[in-house]
């Protein structure tokens, strides 16, 4: 196996002199319900981006970035995806949303375009044989692992209510952590969808109180788990939530309010205490930016395209997919990264955290 080692600085990247521009796509949420989680995810790849140009680009090449919002929305990421091939762009950064990524990348696949999400963990994404799907983050299958462990350990012989929001990711995760308790012995005593969109949740609220559920479990996104939240607290509910990755945001605590301390999401290991780390988060906190949740893992694909380049000694997104799939090594600012044939990180990536005083912090293993 290859091994590449990226620093924080991107030094590996070829230093020479700039001889034209390589345009990189980002596809996300820049407006809507994920719009939060969005901004994280650009805001590591614009980093990223300046520190490679900082050494001299790829391949001597200066990278430039057309953003695209699709607003989260499946129809918005096909078109999205449709404008970035008439651009003639082979790389793309994206999508937030599984239920935006999917679709995207069918269009992606069909023009010789190489895909990256920094957030996409529904396992359909890579489960569908091709070639151009990658992602820096989990799947949905481990992450629904992760948290059904916890829940048949904490809440065997208790009420536990599941909640999803219809999407590919809500609802994927959800049945995943359904799959999981329900093969440990715990049934689940409700397991309701919502609307994304939706800001009244009082007939769930009633449905959670008849069922005397000692936990919630929601697949979701901050928005509306942060409201249907509220809407318990405002009803003197004191059930607790635990959640996915999609609620890591400092949103959540504002839509919640005061009371939300103590939910629990599971979420990839804090990249900010990496020691691969230091040197970006610095930067970041020079711009007063917090490098919270998804926004080193979008600087990470950023890095994972960069390794895949300089490894292939060309910009030819098959032989780039090539590389990686052949089991590269990147070492990253989270860490040591290598791919299997389908485009998964080959560790896994979920853990707990907390949330307190509005923020959510690591927790120990449980």
């Amino acid at each position: 196996m290859k091994s590449i080692i990226i620093a924080a600085t991107i030094a590996g990247v070829l230093a020479t002199p700039a001889l034209a521009d390589m345009t990189i796509g980002w596809a996300g949420p820049v407006t809507g319900g994920s719009a939060a989680v969005g901004e994280q995810n650009l805001n590591g790849v614009k980093q990223a981006i300046e520190d490679i140009n900082a050494a001299g680009g790829i391949l001597g090449e200066k990278i430039l970035l057309q953003t695209e919002d699709d607003g989260g929305d499946p129809k918005q990421a096909v078109s999205v995806a449709n404008r970035l091939a008439a651009s003639g762009i082979k790389f793309v950064i994206g999508h937030q949303n599984s239920g935006a990524s999917i679709p995207a990348s069918d269009v992606y696949a069909e023009n010789g375009m190489f895909q990256i999400t920094p957030a996409s963990t529904n396992p359909k994404l890579t489960e569908r044989g091709l070639w151009n799907t990658f992602r820096t983050c989990g799947r949905d299958d481990q992450q629904g692992t992760v948290a059904g462990n916890y829940l048949i350990k904490n809440f065997t012989g208790k009420n536990v209510f599941i909640v999803h929001d219809k999407t590919p990711y809500g609802q994927g995760l959800a049945e995943e952590v359904k799959k999981s308790i329900n093969a440990g012995g715990l049934t689940e005593t409700g397991y309701e969808g919502i609307t994304v969109g939706d800001k009244d949740f009082s007939a769930l609220i009633a449905k959670i109180k008849e069922t005397k559920a000692d936990v919630v479990y929601f697949g979701g996104v901050y928005t509306e788990g942060g409201l249907i939240l509220r809407q318990l607290r405002d009803q003197g509910v004191k059930t607790p939530m635990i959640g996915g990755d999609a609620m890591f945001s400092g949103e959540f605590a504002a839509i919640a309010g005061p009371e939300a301390d103590g939910t629990l999401i599971t979420f990839g290991p804090d990249a900010r205490q990496n020691p691969a780390a230091a040197e970006v988060v610095k930067r970041f906190a020079g711009k007063k930016i917090d490098p919270e949740g998804f926004t080193l893992y979008g600087y990470v694909a950023m890095q994972v395209i960069a390794a895949g380049i300089k490894e292939a000694g060309s910009a030819d997104p098959q032989i780039v997919a090539d590389k990686l799939h052949g089991g590269l090594k990147v070492d990253t600012v989270i860490g040591p990264l290598s791919y299997n044939e389908k485009g998964d990180i080959t560790r896994l990536d979920f853990v707990f955290y907390e949330l307190k005083g509005g923020k959510f912090e690591q927790k120990n293993a449980e």
